[in-house]
């Protein structure tokens, strides 16, 4: 199955983009430290343990944090990545998963990729932990969507199960 060609919509990346930092086990992790930090932070100084300066500091470091996963993270993924501003095909067959772009193409056999998922508008395909490709949903026809899932549960990881 090929898609259409598709480019990509600049809000919905940086939205696909935020679900792939947030995903991260090793994000989350210090999402919850900090959050616990900061609750900690919080109830130490209503018990008058801290002072506010203290509590002001987890703020800050909460907020940050927030701020830069959020907001700065894919805004600067999506403005230094000049595959965002290209045309691409998407080729999803049993044997391969292939992109062709105006530059070239590249295919993929299904047990070389490591892992996929799926946000709102977007299927994650990984090449490993870090390198991966996001699709737009809107490459395919509805009826294709379907097909397209079903190629990703039955071939990536399906070897490494």
């Amino acid at each position: 199955m090929t898609s259409n060609y598709f480019e990509y919509n600049k809000q919905k990346t940086i939205q696909a983009l935020r679900y792939h930092f947030i995903s991260r086990r090793e994000i989350k992790f210090m999402m919850v430290l900090v959050n616990v930090f900061a609750m900690l932070s919080a109830g130490l100084y209503y018990f008058k343990k801290i002072s506010p300066n203290a509590f002001l500091m987890s703020s800050v470091l909460w907020f940050f944090m927030m701020i830069m996963f959020w907001f700065l993270l894919p805004r600067i993924i999506y403005a230094k990545s000049p595959s965002f501003k290209e045309r691409f095909k998407a080729d999803i067959t049993d044997e391969h998963f292939g992109l062709e772009s105006q530059k070239g193409s590249r295919s993929w056999a299904w047990n070389d990729l490591y892992s996929w998922m799926e946000s709102p508008h977007f299927f994650h395909v990984y090449f490993s932990k870090t390198a991966f490709f996001i699709i737009p949903k809107e490459a395919f026809e509805e009826e294709d969507l379907t097909k397209v899932r079903g190629y990703f549960k039955a071939h990536i990881n399906a070897s490494k199960k």
